[in-house]
């Protein structure tokens, strides 16, 4: 039975397809996105005394439009602005609202690590995710076998990006290899699209030590933010409890002063 997540790889495939047809590897290479010296999610969020990855997202697939007509650069630039230890920005556009041009426009206003939030299958998507100017890129294991894993991870750290692997069960963890510094626990099923942080607290003491861990979506209080980084979580990601808001860097201001006093 085929998954909401089996459509969206199936469209993805296409896209990509498309895409390498119009613009080649050795033109992404060229461009001065990909020229830039990224920097590190990693140690950011090793250092952060908040630990949010605030995310600008439109629409997605389980709740449909969020904030439809929010503007890129004043929502990204007000979460930098705020302090936000890292920025995720979509650039999938049937299924999230997003575009390549919502990164590459937002990049110049922004201080912190940027990742691209993409459904990665394609080497290709690596080199137009630093060209874009981002500094991470996403790899879900539900998408991809271990060995396309490790392949995608691998060549993201030769072109200079973090990597931040995302699983939803015990048996994603085996996805893990050494070319992978952050590992994402989604609090969303996927494949169903039930969401509890119940999940990150069952994984935490299964994640090596190796990787910092991310806990994404679904968290929208301190108090879980709290709890979460006792059990050993550095990084949470977090876009609806934001986006929602008329001023989404408004509440990610609000939220961190709340978190930190």
């Amino acid at each position: 039975m085929s998954t909401i997540l089996d459509k969206i790889i199936a469209d993805k495939a296409k896209e990509v397809a498309q895409r390498k047809a119009t613009l080649t590897i050795e033109a992404l290479t060229l461009t001065d996105g990909f020229a830039r010296k990224c920097m590190s999610l990693k140690k950011r969020l090793l250092t952060s005394d908040s630990g949010i990855i605030s995310e600008f997202k439109r629409k997605s697939p389980s709740l449909g439009w969020i904030h439809e007509h929010a503007d890129v650069c004043s929502v990204t630039a007000g979460y930098s602005d705020a302090g936000a230890s890292g920025i995720s920005i979509l650039t999938d556009l049937p299924y999230f609202g997003g575009t390549p041009e919502d990164l590459i426009v937002a990049r110049e206003r922004i201080t912190c690590p940027v990742l691209r939030k993409d459904f990665t299958i394609d080497e290709y998507q690596l080199y137009e995710a630093k060209s874009m100017g981002a500094d991470v890129i996403l790899l879900i294991a539900a998408a991809l076998t271990p060995k396309e894993n490790r392949a995608l991870a691998r060549k993201a750290k030769e072109l200079g990006l973090d990597v931040l692997l995302e699983v939803h069960n015990r048996q994603e963890l085996d996805h893990a290899n050494e070319f992978v510094d952050m590992l994402g626990v989604n609090n969303r099923n996927l494949k169903t699209f039930e969401v509890s942080t119940q999940v990150s607290f069952d994984l935490a003491s299964l994640i090596p030590d190796q990787f910092v861990k991310v806990s994404e979506s679904g968290i929208s209080n301190v108090e879980t933010v709290r709890e979460l980084r006792e059990a050993g979580y550095n990084g949470f990601l977090m876009g609806e409890n934001f986006m929602k808001y008329e001023n989404p860097a408004l509440a990610l201001k609000e939220f961190i002063q709340k978190l930190t006093a």
